[in-house]
């Protein structure tokens, strides 16, 4: 598992100047012009070149992204156009938001998703299932910011328990959890079901049930176990596109996380910030896919890494 985890590990290089290349050359094919940003509308030519000048912008694109290699073999991300803030001072303190909404709400979807899933595997196609089914086709068809703005209506305008936005104590941050996990819960639910389903049809657990085990039993130590595999998969991405930032739920409760820094970037066309975001983003998606890799060795001891 050592040897795995080092290739894996040493595997994510390439994969990152790949996404490096890219994300570099599309920013600058796309339209909008920072200094012309940065100097406003009223600002004369003269004026704006000189701001190109002092970001080095009026270089050739290649040399541009020498230079953005250059640093980011060092770790240096750059500096924010918009701010003049080295850019991980800009993403830290925005990751860690991000982190904690993604780490609740994902809890929560599991607290919720795997054990509806479990009973509508365990009683299919009664009334429990039908609820189950319904509600989860529901929640993975309704959209996060009609969902998002429907909470503030109620919990905030017409019930003000909850603040409307912002960050702060934990009631800020119910909001945007519930917000995110009622999305998760679908997914996590339908999925559970599903693989639950399956493995309730195979030998072993006809044979533990004939051994006379306790349902209960049956269920979470024999069936339970064996189709966490799947669950964990879907568990494992859906975290790590929260991490990359739950971009509407950020903007509707106005939640400082990286989903938002990065709307805000973009807009300002604040290259560095956006590139170092999207940099960051793409980097912790690997490591928790490695994670949940590794993860399936602890589940099942029958996973072996070659």
């Amino acid at each position: 598992m050592f040897q795995y985890t080092i290739k894996r590990l040493l595997s994510t290089i390439p994969v990152l100047l790949g996404i490096s290349v890219m994300l570099f050359f599309m920013l600058r094919a796309l339209p909008g012009d920072p200094a012309q940003v940065i100097a406003g509308d009223m600002a004369t030519q003269k004026e704006v070149e000189l701001i190109r000048h002092q970001l080095g912008l009026d270089r050739p694109t290649h040399i541009q992204y020498g230079h953005f290699l250059w640093r980011l073999m060092r770790l240096d991300l750059g500096n924010s156009i918009k701010t003049q803030n080295p850019v991980i001072t800009e993403i830290l303190p925005r990751l860690k938001n991000t982190a904690i909404l993604a780490v609740t709400a994902t809890l929560l979807a599991c607290l919720l998703g795997i054990p509806a899933g479990i009973v509508a595997a365990v009683r299919p196609y009664t009334i429990w299932d039908i609820l189950v089914t319904s509600l989860a086709l529901f929640g993975i068809s309704m959209p996060a910011f009609w969902l998002g703005l429907m909470l503030i209506v109620m919990f905030s305008v017409k019930l003000p328990w909850l603040p409307v936005g912002g960050s702060g104590g934990i009631q800020f941050l119910v909001l945007p959890a519930v917000t995110l996990a009622s999305l998760l819960v679908a997914a996590f639910a339908r999925n559970t079901r599903s693989s639950m389903m399956e493995t309730l049809t195979q030998d072993y657990i006809t044979t533990a049930r004939s051994k006379g085990l306790k349902e209960e039993a049956v269920i979470i130590r024999h069936a339970l176990k064996n189709a966490l595999i799947p669950v964990v998969t879907v568990i494992g991405l859906q975290f790590g596109g929260l991490l990359g930032g739950a971009v509407l739920t950020e903007t509707v409760f106005s939640w400082p996380g990286i989903g938002r820094l990065l709307v805000e970037s973009i807009l300002a066309r604040d290259y560095p910030v956006i590139q170092g975001s999207i940099l960051v983003f793409a980097l912790l998606f690997i490591l928790v896919n490695l994670i949940v890799d590794l993860l399936y060795g602890l589940i099942d001891p029958r996973v072996r890494y070659a």
